[in-house]
């Protein structure tokens, strides 16, 4: 019983400690023992915090690999964006090329003169030009390209 306490709280240390000793034979072996404990003591724990240091800095690193993983990740995820909103541009650069030539492109137009524009006005009211309602053909020009 007395045997497994020893070891329990000296481990090897005191089988080294008392091999020292023996091997050196100090003058004092008493203080020569204490002295080898305390400094076996020192080391042992400046290795216990070198090893929580370790660890730390493991744990430290693989939480930077992550966070590159995810800025790597987030990047590609914006390249991607990116690339689906200039898809989107020319898709909407070449509508406006097509609205254009739209525009331009009417069949079966005569030159019109200044004044046929006008519509008649009624009394004390401002005369108005008279306008295609090119929005509503736009609309379904554009519902017809999106739809399949």
């Amino acid at each position: 019983m007395e045997t497994e306490y020893l070891k329990k709280c000296f481990g090897n240390s005191l089988s080294q400690a008392l091999a020292e000793v023996a091997k050196v034979q100090p003058n004092d072996p008493i203080e020569f023992l204490a002295r080898w404990l305390y400094h076996y003591r020192k080391i042992a724990l400046a290795n216990e915090k070198n090893m929580q240091e370790q660890i730390q800095l493991k744990e430290e690193y693989e939480n930077s690999l992550r966070e590159k993983e995810m800025a790597a990740m987030m990047k590609q995820e914006e390249l991607q964006i990116q690339q689906k909103c200039k898809e989107c541009g020319k898709k909407s650069i070449s509508l406006t090329t097509f609205k254009k030539k739209v525009s331009f492109k009417q069949e079966d137009t005569e030159p019109v003169e200044e004044g046929s524009l006008e519509q008649e006005s009624l009394p004390d009211t401002p005369a108005m030009p008279y306008q295609i309602p090119s929005s509503e053909l736009v609309e379904e020009i554009e519902q017809n390209l999106e739809s399949p």
